[in-house]
């Protein structure tokens, strides 16, 4: 059973709670994470910060999480890194080493790049020790074990399997273990290239969308094919006698750019033209579908053999595959929605929480707390902040004295079809807005989809958009699991009448689909409530507040300038409120206010 209260304790300010900054690997999607006690206090991706895509060391991570001063490195007793890299060179030269004798050229190369990233590596560790003035001890973890580790000490387990999949991780691209209390056992690692994770890599491209980048997209397209390819596909990872992927060779090659890809005997096989431009949007359509299927079928068997093996556990699964909230749906489906557990964050940015995780418990000896409810470990920032910011900018904006007239004047928006941009309390760490750098509208408003998609997120027609609704009004409409708590799966409708429109409900009556608790997060819970006073129930549209695939903003001045560079209306920052003269009329009379002073001058609302 869950506990019900996500509410973390204050931590005892005292020497001996070791501080910890966990690192992931320094690949992509880069995070830092600040441990204290045991618990995390401080967590964001480079990304968000940094407001772009980056590599290496992530050093405004790393300042959000540290501080600025030569104070806050020393209390940092262990940075733990979310790779080893040295392992890894040595697994992938012995992966090489197979593949010389049909790619010599290629794997020449692909060795002599693979030292230059050992060095990268090395030096970012270097990079450490100096910025910690050497008090700070370093120590690197296997990157499937930081996966292991996310996963299974943020669950509520005491004692579960751990199945980690990506598409290489320290020359891995799987693992499997057992976790007991505070500590992991690894049972089997799955090395690279047997990977479903590239597969899936694959067919992303196939379908016409980047590998590495757009693999989101390929599980929503899906939805609308057959399984047709599904037998070719298993074919490329015909399980072995274990349940562990393998890779026929056959399949594959690897070209010039060290890229492993689908060789010409897949597409003579799956009748499909090797050149993708010819493919039609049904075969791509199809492809997509079936790989979801093969991941799907994948894994249960390999979990159900696991627990056939090591006793009737729950299954903890990390690593960037399970970011599919759609193949999570399946597991829990095929093997039980309360057995399946997946962590706020399962990719590569996770490896940050579940390197600190590792140190925490496995050299300092710190027992587990309270499983993760609330992942809001970004930055925050304060009244004064955000004044200095729309003060800066010349905005016009008014103060709601009171959350009473915020949440009043939020419903106004809503229930009148308008689309309001929420930034609120901490920056969510992980994948997916959950509430606090949300983009927010009415399911009911007219064209609500069509606003979103054509003045605001600019996506392809098959990507459904999520609903918020209340942990104590979602039985009443929605089956849904624990999952959902982070969009990590999805809901269904209940049978009966439908409270939600018809467009935002996928095939096989699935919903995308946010539940929010009090304790995690009451603000959205309270506007929740309060709007379903107003609609014909607690349901709001919510997507990530981000634009043009930028990362989720994090600060008032990256949520100010995303509100005027799109067709967002109105924007509630903290207790600050701007809209857009076509809006502006809906809110409540309130201070207004564009002056550096501490005078309000009331500011008469513009003629509609």
């Amino acid at each position: 059973m869950y506990p019900s209260s996500g509410k973390l304790p204050e931590l005892p300010k005292v020497k001996n709670h070791m501080s910890v900054l966990g690192l992931s690997s320094f690949d992509h999607d880069t995070a830092a994470a600040l441990f204290q006690a045991g618990r995390v206090t401080a967590a964001v991706e480079n990304d968000k910060v940094a407001r772009t895509k980056t590599q290496g060391l992530p050093q405004a991570a790393i300042r959000f999480c540290v501080g600025e001063g030569e104070t806050a490195w020393k209390e940092i007793d262990l940075i733990a890194v979310a790779s080893s890299a040295f392992r890894g060179w040595l697994r992938e030269s012995w992966c090489d080493t197979r593949l010389a004798l049909n790619t010599p050229i290629a794997s020449a190369y692909h060795q002599f790049n693979a030292i230059g990233q050992l060095k990268r590596h090395w030096d970012y560790l270097r990079t450490l020790r100096r910025l910690s003035g050497g008090n700070s001890r370093v120590v690197t973890f296997d990157h499937h074990l930081c996966h292991a580790a996310n996963s299974f000490y943020s669950s509520p387990f005491e004692r579960a399997l751990i199945v980690t999949m990506d598409e290489n991780g320290d020359g891995c691209s799987g693992m499997l273990a057992l976790g007991e209390k505070t500590g992991i056992r690894v049972l089997r690692r799955i090395p690279f290239p047997h990977s479903l994770a590239w597969l899936y890599s694959q067919v992303t491209e196939i379908a016409g969308f980047v590998p590495h980048k757009e693999e989101y997209k390929t599980q929503w397209f899906g939805m609308g094919g057959e399984p047709e390819f599904k037998p070719i596909l298993q074919g490329v990872l015909g399980n072995s006698r274990s349940g562990v992927p393998r890779l026929d060779f056959r399949f594959a090659r690897r070209g010039l750019d060290r890229r492993l890809t689908l060789s010409p005997e897949f597409y003579r096989r799956a009748g499909l033209p090797s050149d993708r431009q010819q493919l039609t949007e049904q075969q791509r359509q199809s492809l997509a579908c079936s790989i979801q299927e093969v991941c799907c079928d994948v894994i249960v068997e390999l979990a159900e053999k696991l627990r056939r093996e090591y006793g009737d556990l729950p299954v903890c699964f990390g690593g960037g595959l399970f970011q599919n909230s759609l193949l999570v749906a399946s597991l829990e489906e095929k093997l039980g929605a309360s057995l399946v557990f997946v962590p706020p964050a399962p990719g590569n940015s996770g490896t940050a929480i579940g390197a600190g995780y590792l140190a925490s418990h496995e050299l300092l000896n710190q027992p587990r707390v309270e499983p993760v409810y609330a992942p809001y470990w970004g930055p925050r920032f304060t009244h004064q902040e955000a004044k200095d910011v729309l003060d800066n900018c010349k905005a016009r904006y008014s103060i709601q004295t009171t959350d009473d007239r915020k949440f009043e004047n939020a419903i106004q928006l809503l229930v009148a079809g308008k689309i309001v941009g929420w930034v609120q309390g901490g920056t969510e760490f992980g994948p997916r807005a959950l509430g606090n750098r949300s983009v927010l509208a009415s399911p009911w408003a007219p064209y609500v989809k069509e606003n979103l998609n054509d003045f605001i997120k600019h996506r392809e027609w098959f990507r459904p958009f999520a609903i918020s609704v209340p942990e104590e009004d979602c039985a009443r409409y929605f089956e849904a699991s624990q999952q959902c708590q982070y969009m990590n799966s999805l809901g269904k409708v209940q049978p009966g009448p439908l409270a939600l429109p018809e467009s935002f409900i996928l095939p096989g009556g699935h919903v995308r689909l946010h539940v929010v608790r009090k304790q995690n997060n009451p603000l959205l819970w309270r506007l929740l409530k309060s709007f379903g006073e107003s609609a014909p129930a607690p349901m709001l549209v919510n997507t990530s507040f981000n634009l043009f695939s930028e990362p989720l903003v994090v600060s008032p001045r990256d949520a100010v300038r995303s509100y005027f560079g799109s067709g967002i209306d109105a924007l509630f920052i903290n207790n600050f409120v701007l809209a857009k003269p076509s809006s502006a009329h809906l809110l409540e009379p309130a201070s207004t206010k564009r002056y550096r002073d501490n005078t309000f001058p009331a500011v008469p609302a513009p003629a509609r």
